[in-house]
């Protein structure tokens, strides 16, 4: 992990509430200047939260990022659960999203309700037969915990997951406690705006595809933009980060989800989840997932790279399964601060059959129909990159009422 000698920040930002209690959002920033140059998460600052907890009945939404480190290493640390309940704070359930509790689910892989054979705390999937805890799910709850490392793309599900435990515990009253994470992605913003009629689980905000924002900055907009159903908000309350700025070095020291293996792979995610949409592999199967690229039918003399997917953790039953596909190797790629198209475009204009290149998935994942028509209709990548810019400057100045850390 790398870190930058910076101002401390700590923020609790306890938002509109529907409570009797509360009928105006009250917003506490205290800065002080320390010189421990360690970025320090919200998990981390107990005195943030711990006394919220305390004599309340808590459910938590994390996963195996869910951590709190003990030193001054990255490899050192205890899980969150484990924490409270070595505090003796009463944790009635957890909330999992995407890949489960442990994450070890592939992608796309419905998870069902159980209990975790750790703890014997009881499981309710968001990603599985409801993506939105119940009333009845939420009953006993007094206070909902969210601490989830998020990889600052729009895509990423742990955004829609955020999304429904601040509206299934706003319309009940149940106050939301995020604890942030840094964004490995959060350098700049990038990409085509997401617009209403491919809204999905894959994109539910009008924001870009990377969208510069860490996930409490992130929460803070969607109540703040009444995102929620009918506009209401929730009584939201974000621990920040200490030491942190959204240009920060931070390289992820547990896995966010299994096809995202390392820093590079994280990076490069804007730009090869497009290939998701397509029938060209972004490497699922391999040990360098969205690092690579490639396909049976594209033309081998046009590449020196090939790969065969195999089953492995991640990809029970990836694309091209056993079959010798040729492409690109992005491993020695330098640090991206925008989106990259070149390497979709390639693989369209080498496509044999571009007809059948893109599937349905793909305008959910660009947020736009109009990024497969102006690749099918060979517009530049600076025409393209063009049709973003007016909808880029809109977003900025709506992030920037919701930044923690500028």
């Amino acid at each position: 992990m790398k870190y930058a000698i910076i101002l401390i920040v700590f923020a609790l930002f306890s938002c509109n509430s529907n409570s009797e209690k509360k009928t105006t959002p009250n917003n506490e920033v205290v800065k002080e200047v320390k010189n421990d140059s360690l970025i320090m998460v919200g998990a981390n600052q107990t005195e943030g939260y711990l006394s919220k907890l305390k004599g309340k009945t808590v459910g938590i939404a994390a996963n195996q990022t869910s951590v709190i480190f003990k030193g001054n290493t990255s490899d050192d640390y205890t899980h969150l659960v484990d924490s409270l309940l070595s505090l003796k704070i009463n944790m009635s359930k957890v909330f999992a999203p995407e890949h489960g509790f442990r994450g070890k689910a592939d992608a796309g892989e419905h998870i069902t309700d159980g209990v975790d054979l750790e703890t014997n705390l009881p499981i309710v999937s968001l990603y599985g037969v409801n993506s939105k805890p119940s009333k009845k799910n939420l009953e006993d709850i007094d206070v909902m915990l969210f601490d989830i490392q998020d990889v600052g793309v729009r895509f990423y599900t742990y955004l829609s997951t955020l999304h429904y435990i601040m509206e299934a515990c706003a319309e009940l009253n149940i106050p939301v406690i995020v604890l942030d994470r840094p964004n490995p992605n959060g350098h700049y913003i990038d990409g085509p705006m997401l617009e209403e009629d491919v809204k999905s689980f894959v994109g539910m905000h009008p924001v870009p595809i990377v969208y510069g924002m860490t996930i409490g900055e992130y929460a803070k907009m969607i109540n703040g933009e009444k995102w929620l159903e009918n506009g209401i908000q929730c009584d939201l309350t974000v621990v920040a980060l200490k030491n942190y700025m959204h240009d920060s070095e931070y390289d992820l020291p547990i896995i966010p989800s299994p096809n995202l293996p390392n820093a590079t792979s994280i990076n490069l995610y804007p730009s090869l989840c497009f290939f998701e949409g397509t029938n060209v592999s972004c490497g699922r199967g391999t040990e360098m997932q969205f690092q690579i690229f490639g396909a049976p039918f594209l033309p081998e003399q046009s590449f020196d790279f090939s790969f065969t997917p195999q089953p492995n953790f991640g990809a029970k039953t990836p694309k091209y399964q056993g079959q010798l596909c040729f492409g690109r190797n992005l491993t020695q790629t330098k640090k991206l601060s925008e989106v990259n198209l070149s390497w979709l475009m390639e693989a369209y204009k080498l496509a044999p059959q571009k007809e059948i290149f893109f599937n349905k998935f793909f305008a959910k994942l660009a947020g736009t129909k109009k990024l497969q028509k102006q690749i099918e209709n060979d517009l530049s990548i600076e025409e393209i990159r063009e049709t973003w810019q007016s909808g880029l400057n809109t977003f900025s100045k709506v992030r920037e009422k919701y930044l923690l850390y500028n």
